[in-house]
């Protein structure tokens, strides 16, 4: 039987407020007290281990700090909770000084080797490793356009975020992408990519937005796979997504156990 305690204790320790290295390109970090910031995102991002440490009034100042930082540069900022966090009231005092939650999500946790099974495609798609090249823009594009369309918002921020991600991050960032061929010409009908870290347990399962009408092939279980597959190559044991209502489902079939949920409290600067 699996311990998910034991997962969730580990998922704590190595993947929350830390400073991995090699530090990404175009980012800046900053602490404060335990509070990890991030600058050079598409937005702020902000996150504390389990405990942030501080009560009441110095929580509350604490996340001023965060959201007077962000106001001053004219960015938004995510301060990313789990469900599991303490204090308790942390996401009353985080609504208090004007973060919103965004939808929710679960994390779920599998073993690499165990998810590193041989991709099966339906007829017509193809998965492809996206790499630097005289076709990234396009690739970059599409994907954005992709991920725009399932989640019925502007996803262009995804064209620099991953450019710089893919052109910076050599083999510890992987971009997959299906398609399938189309009267004019190949679509992106699915998109995903792997954040490795030198060294380190955990991998990070990002994307896998799939279009609505190729849902139901085994395109995502597919990327799941390929993905799987690069982690174990690299010595990764364990393997960590935020899974959608649409994804948990089929993670939890593959052998992913859920251990805590996510929620991003967003504030956003009035235009």
């Amino acid at each position: 039987m699996t311990d998910t305690a034991a997962l969730l204790a580990a998922y704590d320790e190595n993947t929350r407020a830390r400073i991995h290295e090699p530090r990404p390109a175009g980012l800046t970090f900053e602490w404060d007290g335990t509070l990890l910031r991030t600058i050079g995102m598409h937005r702020g991002f902000v996150e504390t281990p389990r405990d942030a440490g501080v009560r009441g009034a110095e929580l509350d100042a604490l996340i001023a700090r965060q959201r007077d930082y962000f106001a001053a540069r004219g960015e938004a900022v995510e301060w990313k909770t789990r469900g599991h966090d303490l204090p308790e009231d942390l996401t009353e005092r985080l609504r208090a000084a004007g973060f919103e939650p965004e939808d929710s999500e679960t994390v779920v946790i599998g073993e690499a080797a165990a998810l590193a099974t041989e991709p099966v495609l339906p007829e017509g798609v193809m998965l492809r490793h996206v790499t630097e090249g005289e076709g990234l823009a396009d690739d970059l594009r599409r994907i954005a356009k992709t991920h725009g369309t399932v989640w019925g918002e502007d996803h262009g921020y995804l064209i620099d975020d991953l450019s710089r991600r893919i052109t910076t991050g050599g083999d510890d960032f992987a971009v997959f992408v299906a398609e399938a061929e189309t009267p004019s010409g190949p679509e992106v009908v699915c998109a995903a990519w792997l954040a490795l870290r030198e060294g380190e347990d955990f991998a990070g399962l990002w994307g896998g937005s799939t279009l609505a009408e190729w849902r139901g092939r085994g395109i995502y279980r597919a990327m799941v796979a390929r993905r799987a597959q690069m982690a174990a190559q690299r010595g990764v044991k364990y393997l960590q997504v935020d899974a959608s209502e649409n994804s948990r489902p089929i993670l939890q079939r593959l052998g992913l156990h859920a251990v805590t949920t996510t929620t991003p409290y967003v504030w956003t600067p009035v235009r």
